[in-house]
Order: C-alpha cells, then sequence, then structure tokens
C-alpha cells in the first residue's frame, strides 16, 4: 500500500448534456491493474448524495494502486441539471462518465461500485456499458418500500450475466436479509453476496467500514 495519490478534477458531458464534475484518483505508487478502472456511484441525490460520500474508498483503491473515479450525479454539487425521484436519467450519467473514464484514461475495463440508491443507479446501466467487467453493491436498496422509487431498476442487474458482488448489513433497514437471497434466488451469471453482521445500511455507508469495503472490492477485482 502507497501512502501518496493524486487527485484531478474532470467535467463530463451526459448524453442530454448535462454536465458532470467528476474527480479522478490515481495511484502515486504501483499501479496494480493499468487495465482497469473503478466507477463509484454515489448514494440518492434527493437526500444529498454526494461524490464526496465515496471519497474515503476512491482514495483508499488508489493508494492500493488502483484508478478510482467519483463524480456528482444531474443537480448535485457543481454538475449541471436536476437529479430524478427513481435515479433513470442519473443512468445516462454513469454511462457517460464510464465511457469518458474508459477512453480519456485509456482503461478497457470497468468495475462499477454503487452505494445505497447508487446501486440500483449503477446497475441499470452494466450492461449498457461494453466495458464493464463486474459490479459491486453496497447497500443495495431491495425493500418493499425502497422498491417503490428503485424496484423498476432491479431486472437490469438480476438478468445481467455480468459478475455481481452485493455487500449488505445484516441490520439494513431497507432491505432485510430475506429480501436480499430472495432477490439474488433469480439473478443470472456469478452472484456472491457478503453480509456484515449487525451493521445497519447508513452505518456501513459511513467512513468506519472504506477500509473493510475497499478490502472487498480487491478481493472481488482478483477473482475477475
Amino acid at each position: 500500500m502507497s501512502d501518496k495519490y493524486t487527485v484531478e478534477s474532470f467535467t463530463v458531458d451526459s448524453s442530454d448534456g448535462v454536465k458532470l464534475r467528476a474527480r479522478v484518483f490515481k495511484p502515486e505508487g504501483e499501479v496494480k491493474d493499468g487495465s482497469l478502472g473503478i466507477v463509484l456511484v454515489h448514494p440518492y441525490s434527493v437526500l444529498g448524495g454526494c461524490q464526496g460520500l465515496l471519497k474515503g474508498i476512491a482514495s483508499r483503491l488508489a493508494l492500493y494502486g488502483f484508478t478510482a473515479l467519483t463524480f456528482d450525479m444531474r443537480g448535485v454539487g457543481r454538475s449541471t441539471g436536476r437529479p430524478s425521484l427513481t435515479g433513470f436519467s442519473e443512468v445516462k450519467d454513469v454511462v457517460a462518465v464510464s465511457n469518458w473514464f474508459s477512453h480519456t484514461l485509456s482503461l478497457p475495463r470497468i468495475l462499477l461500485l454503487g452505494s445505497s440508491a447508487g446501486a440500483p443507479i449503477a446497475g441499470s446501466a452494466v450492461d449498457q456499458i461494453e466495458q464493464v467487467i463486474g459490479y459491486v453493491s453496497i447497500g443495495y436498496p431491495f425493500g418493499m418500500t425502497a422498491s417503490i422509487l428503485f424496484g423498476r431498476h432491479h431486472k437490469a442487474i438480476l438478468q445481467s450475466p455480468k459478475p455481481k458482488l452485493f455487500i449488505m448489513g445484516t441490520q439494513d433497514g431497507f432491505t432485510s436479509v430475506k429480501q436480499l437471497r430472495n432477490k439474488l434466488n433469480s439473478a443470472s451469471g456469478r452472484v456472491e453476496t457478503h453480509l456484515i453482521d449487525g451493521v445497519g445500511h447508513f452505518q456501513m455507508e459511513g467512513p468506519a467500514y472504506d477500509a473493510e469495503m475497499v478490502d472487498l472490492v480487491i478481493k472481488f477485482i482478483a477473482s475477475l
């Protein structure tokens, strides 16, 4: 693990003209995989989700030798446009940023990671981006109430043949362990779950769990 990384800011155009602010975290030491980029998709914009919430994970990935990108979806921070309630407009943002990242930094392989509401949004983008080789979800909101907003995203990730890792706390207030298992029973391709005992949804999104999230992501990458 290095003790240094660099961060650069960029503006990326979405397909409908929205301008998205992105940050690229690059390793300064040894590069673990020069062909792979990791795109992190932040929690629900409407409830204050922003790229800053994923800085801990992105910077730690860079210290471990991986190139990572965080960005503010439409209507967040210095990104233009307006957030949508159901996250379907934001899928375009994930696609635009991933394609830009892949082409600009010559990264033929992309791993998509979505946190909370960012997980269904990233999940809907997985098969729209050719370069995506795998998907990681942190706290996917599969439960009944969350499904009113995000239910129409479920099918895309469950039917995708690409390898998937679902990380969740056993005390997640949006999804029970039973709901998670029931949903993943019908999923295509390789599906892994990692449950963190006794941890709630927002707790797991906090900085205290960044190191554990990064360890799980690195193990998943090694298995691809």
